[in-house]
C-alpha cells in the first residue's frame, strides 16, 4: 500500500473519545486489513506507512485474527506426557576415578516436557531413582 492509494480514499471525519484517542470505523479498520494482509510488509512497516501507531495496529490483527478462529486453544492448553521409566544394567563397574576432574562421564534424563535430570557418578543413582518415581506418582 502506498500512500497514494491512501489518498485515493474519501476523506472521512473520525471522532474521538474523552482521551483524544481516535475511533477508526469498523468498516476501515477492515479496510486497512484486507490490504495490509495482500500487501507482504511487515506489521510494523505497515502500520507505519498508514499512520497508526503500531500496538494499535497489533491489536487490530490479533481481533480479527481470534475473531477467525485462526488461534486454536491447544497451543495454550501443557501437554501432559506420561513419564516412562527405563531400567540401565551397567554390566562392568568402570573404574573409580582418582579426581573429581577424571570424572567426566554422565548421564543424563529428560522427559517430554522437558525436565531434565544428569546423573554424574553412582551415589546420585539411589537419589535419582526415587526422585523418578515421585515425579511419576505425582502425574497419576
Amino acid at each position: 500500500m502506498t500512500n497514494a492509494t491512501i489518498a485515493e480514499e474519501p476523506e472521512v471525519l473520525l471522532k474521538t473519545d474523552r482521551l483524544g484517542r481516535v475511533q477508526m470505523p469498523a468498516d476501515k479498520r477492515e479496510l486497512i486489513l484486507d490490504r495490509f494482509e495482500s500487501s507482504g510488509l511487515s506489521g510494523k512497516r505497515f502500520a507505519a506507512q498508514i499512520g497508526v501507531k503500531y500496538t494499535t495496529f497489533a491489536s487490530w490483527v490479533q481481533k480479527r485474527r481470534r475473531e477467525r478462529g485462526d488461534y486454536s486453544n491447544e497451543a495454550c492448553e501443557p501437554v501432559k506426557a506420561p513419564l516412562t521409566l527405563v531400567e540401565a544394567i551397567i554390566e562392568e563397574p568402570a573404574p573409580k576415578p582418582q579426581t573429581v576432574s577424571e570424572c567426566s562421564g554422565s548421564l543424563e534424563v529428560q522427559t517430554a516436557s522437558g525436565l531434565k535430570l544428569r546423573v554424574g557418578n553412582r551415589a546420585e543413582i539411589a537419589l535419582s531413582v526415587e526422585l523418578l518415581k515421585a515425579l511419576k506418582d505425582a502425574e497419576l
